[in-house]
């Protein structure tokens, strides 16, 4: 696999287009290989996306728009050599939570939503790479993003198993789906035959799942195509595809009069976060086997690129596939242009052969989105986290409640404001300690976890292991004075050990100099140790340096204690 190492010698604009510098190096012994994996790709292109449009509530023509022209947008400006992206099952819950109640029923209206929500996520991800922000899905932990994708996977769950048995659900979240499932089954509504072939199909993409040089879901698709034709399903209601138009896919701009389009902007947003975290570990992951560099902010203009060009030519929000890239990897791919010769490909069948689907089962499709969709739960490492770390376990778990009660936007809302408030404990009711000297360790070390260590005289050791801001700084006061209250001496001067501190904002400095002050006044020197640079450079920008005073700051905490030993004759030995 060639590595994807740009020449820092080019062009600032050339930069911004990865696959020009491709073709710029490409070699001719890769075509072949490049050649053949594109058309193995192909096989799983078209069934596919068919399937996921239809999950995503719009009709099954738009998935292979939506998988033509992004493949060659992202051939462009994407910075990996090996993803593959497209339609995708952990994006069909929140495009479906968006486009079904707004929609009407209405294909043509629910295109046309989906391809708003498209430009949105274009729009979203290419800013926020543009402005170096690739850094943000990070934020999201693990359970977090275990509790989201869960949620999801059920959501799609939920919409998909109707199809199954040919049944049709409103769309009221997981939960009540699964009811009104129960309740059409009991009353008679189920259609068996549809479930059979939804079921077989399931089945036997399963079964046929570990052998990964097999077409599996081309196989299954085939079959059951060839089933429903030759016994004639059809007269016994089975629902199929039909007849696809014929034709390319034709620059369009989105946009509905009379929609909720905060509804539509919050839906593209959250498609942009959650298809950037699925395309930044899957573009990690391959970069990491092949000893590559990705860089994610221009991953986040590939991905934004690829929606906006869906959203301009008739598609949806499109993602990174974890289904599809191991396909064109295992097929031999090497660079960016496997990605265009499966677009190619399929825009060729839309052009000769459109007719070879009319007859491909609905509940068959259903079946290739939920054997998908069962990739998506994590449970295995849930149990891990459950065993050694119990309040994140629950945070995934409330996450995941969130999406199945209340449906994919919310629940991914739910994900982020949690995230944000899981960063903001940890800061702000962080862990401090008081420190003494332990006889035969060397330094100062916290006296909860060692209680036979000896306190210096008349000084108090505090260390505080979090950045100084707005949510906490109050906490450190309230701590800092309690540790003088409970000194088994008088208090004559106190020491931040301040090495955990990175960063400290206007209104902790507000704090420091008011708590000085109220310190001064009781006789008490404040001295800190260990206080970063940085950290120094903004207390003296806020002009907290010159009143706490130079002398104030000692580069350890030995030269701390030494110092206050020195200057108030206490008879110490370390």
């Amino acid at each position: 696999m060639p590595e994807n190492s740009p020449n820092p010698a080019e062009s600032t604009w050339l930069r911004w287009l990865p696959g020009v510098l491709m073709l710029k190096n490409y070699h001719l012994d890769w075509l072949p290989k490049d050649l053949a994996a594109g058309l193995v790709l192909t096989s799983m292109l078209v069934p596919v996306g068919i399937a996921y449009a239809e999950a995503s509530g719009v009709p099954g023509i738009y998935g292979l728009y939506a998988t033509i022209v992004p493949l060659l947008a992202y051939a462009l400006f994407g910075p990996s050599r090996i993803l593959v992206l497209g339609p995708d099952s952990s994006l069909a819950a929140p495009i479906l939570a968006v486009v079904l109640p707004l929609s009407g029923g209405d294909p043509m209206r629910a295109i046309t939503l989906a391809s708003m929500m498209a430009v949105v996520s274009g729009l979203v991800c290419i800013l926020a790479g543009l402005l170096r922000l690739g850094f943000v899905t990070e934020l999201l932990s693990k359970p977090i993003r275990y509790g989201y994708m869960n949620g999801i996977a059920l959501a799609v769950l939920a919409s998909q198993i109707p199809k199954l048995f040919g049944i049709s659900i409103e769309g009221d979240g997981p939960l009540r789906d699964f009811w009104e499932l129960v309740e059409a089954i009991a009353a008679g509504k189920a259609n068996w035959y549809s479930f059979a072939v939804g079921a077989g199909s399931l089945v036997l993409i399963l079964l046929l799942k570990p052998f990964k040089r097999l077409p599996g879901i081309l196989i299954v698709v085939i079959l059951a195509t060839l089933a429903v034709s030759f016994f004639d399903l059809g007269r016994f209601g089975v629902k199929v595809l039909g007849e696809l138009p014929q034709g390319l896919p034709t620059f369009a701009l989105p946009w509905l009069s009379g929609v909720d389009i905060a509804t539509v902007v919050l839906g593209g947003a959250a498609v942009a976060i959650v298809s950037f975290a699925d395309t930044s570990v899957l573009s990690r992951t391959y970069a990491a086997r092949t000893g590559a560099h990705v860089d994610p902010n221009q991953e986040m203009v590939g991905l934004g690129a690829a929606n906006l060009a869906a959203g301009l030519f008739q598609g949806f929000p499109i993602s990174s596939s974890s289904s599809r890239t191991p396909v064109a990897e295992a097929a031999g791919s090497q660079t960016q242009l496997t990605g265009v010769v499966g677009a190619l490909a399929v825009a060729a069948l839309l052009l000769i052969a459109p007719d070879l689907l009319r007859y491909l089962p609905n509940s068959a499709l259903a079946a290739v989105v939920i054997a998908a969709v069962i990739g998506l739960f994590e449970f295995a490492d849930l149990k891990r986290i459950y065993r050694i770390q119990r309040w994140e376990f629950w945070l995934s778990m409330a996450c995941f409640a969130g999406v199945a009660v209340f449906g994919a936007i919310p629940g991914i809302c739910l994900a982020i404001v949690i995230a944000v408030l899981e960063f903001l404990w940890d800061g702000w009711r962080p862990y401090f300690a008081i420190l003494g000297r332990v006889d035969g360790l060397r330094g100062y070390h916290d006296i909860k976890r060692y209680p036979d260590a000896r306190r210096v005289p008349g000084l108090v050791l505090f260390r505080w292991d979090a950045p100084l801001f707005f949510a906490n700084a109050e906490l450190f006061r309230e701590c800092l004075l309690e540790a003088i209250e409970e000194s088994p001496t008088p208090v004559r001067r106190v020491v931040v050990a301040a090495e955990p501190v990175t960063s400290v904002d206007v209104t902790s400095a507000d704090m420091l100099e008011e708590l000085l002050a109220r310190l001064r006044e009781r006789g008490i020197e404040l001295h800190f140790a260990e206080m970063k640079d940085p950290v120094k450079d903004k207390l003296r920008r806020f002009g907290l340096l010159a009143i706490i005073g130079e002398g104030c700051f000692q580069p350890t905490v030995g030269a701390a204690v030494d110092a206050y030993v020195d200057d108030h004759g206490v008879d110490w030995t370390p």
